[in-house]
């Protein structure tokens, strides 16, 4: 039997893939994301998986990769392409390598195209393939960085991706729509871009004139995964045990809106807005402390530590730098609020004041 998970970060619009085999339970993960691996490792952990490796379709512009990190907590190994230029890798993978897990394995083969470095998964029986952002889903992955090359990558769909059997599953890296799979069969007949009777001409032109702007996280997605997802300064050896806290690539410990407003009683809600935001449109969160970010260091030795703090501003820039300043006080048990008054009010969560 072969376990399979299909997750997704709704930020980065980011899908990452749990396989494992159903007798040994040992697993594999694609492209898994930095700021969901407590998520991941929860899932594993729920499942009772022995995960063996973190696999690399490429090295990502979009998002930070929780390889590094999966393996500082679980032990599990690093693999990607011999050509992604990654430091930190347990294994450099080529075409015909065999990820084994248990007794099944993912054959890989090399897709060159959007960056130098993609890789398509396919599985043992060729039933599934897991093709990152070198094919999507009726589309591709952009050609314009990273080493990209449109003739590159139109070779390497159709003569990699393509000549597999038509009911193949086709898994992307991303998918902007809510759509969450295709096959080898609608690729081919479908797809605006490499589908159809469209020559390698045509869809070099087609990409040469994109014009896109670089993604938003580039430069700091980049250069942490040539790192293999290390941060600079590394991680915590544990995750807090006081809530169910996520833990972001800039060293935040965020906590979502739900687990908040389930559990107000059992914390001390610090908004660190000014007071004309505290009083304003979006409101405040009830029983919410007001302490401007500009007068947080002066007093933070003044909050109490019965409880755990979570700080709160807009959106969650301040509230984040807030954290470090608490901590530097010496308060330990400090979150931030993932996405500020923005998202508690768009999830409906109860506020004081502010407009309806």
């Amino acid at each position: 039997m072969l376990i399979f998970r299909q997750l997704f970060d709704p930020t980065s619009s980011t899908y990452s893939y749990v396989l494992a085999d159903g007798a040994s339970r040992q697993a594999v993960i694609i492209d898994p994301v930095f700021e969901q691996a407590g998520r991941d490792r929860a899932l594993i952990g729920e499942l009772g998986l022995t995960l063996l490796y973190s696999l690399e379709t490429h090295v990502h512009a979009d998002h930070v990769t929780a390889a590094w990190l999966l393996k500082a907590r679980l032990g599990s190994r690093i693999a990607l392409s011999r050509h992604g230029g990654a430091q930190g890798a347990d294994r450099l993978l080529r075409e015909g390598d065999r990820i084994a897990f248990g007794a099944r394995y993912l054959g890989v083969r090399e897709t060159p195209g959007h960056t130098d470095g993609c890789l398509t998964y396919v599985l043992d029986n060729e039933s599934m393939a897991f093709t990152g952002d070198c094919l999507l889903i009726r589309g591709c992955g952009r050609t314009d960085f990273q080493q990209g090359d449109p003739r590159r990558l139109y070779r390497s769909v159709h003569e990699k991706i393509f000549s597999l059997p038509g009911e193949c599953l086709l898994y992307p890296g991303h998918d902007y729509r809510g759509v969450t799979v295709t096959t080898v069969a609608e690729e081919r007949a479908f797809n605006p871009r490499l589908g159809g009777d469209l020559s390698e001409s045509d869809f070099a032109g087609y990409m040469d004139n994109l014009g896109l702007p670089h993604p938003k996280k580039m430069d700091i997605a980049v250069p942490a995964n040539l790192r293999c997802g290390q941060p600079q300064d590394g991680a915590p050896a544990h995750d807090p045990d006081w809530a169910p806290l996520s833990y972001t690539f800039a060293g935040i410990w965020e906590i979502a809106p739900n687990w908040v407003a389930e559990n107000l009683d059992a914390v001390q809600i610090l908004d660190v807005r000014e007071n004309a935001e505290y009083e304003g449109p979006l409101g405040h969160i009830p029983g919410a402390l007001l302490l401007p970010l500009g007068e947080l260091a002066a007093h933070a030795d003044k909050l109490r530590d019965d409880k755990p703090i979570v700080t709160v501003c807009r959106a969650g820039g301040r509230s984040a730098q807030a954290t470090n300043i608490l901590r530097k006080a010496g308060l330990e048990r400090v979150a931030n609020l993932a996405g500020g008054m923005l998202r508690w009010r768009t999830e409906g969560y109860g506020v004081v004041g502010g407009a309806d």
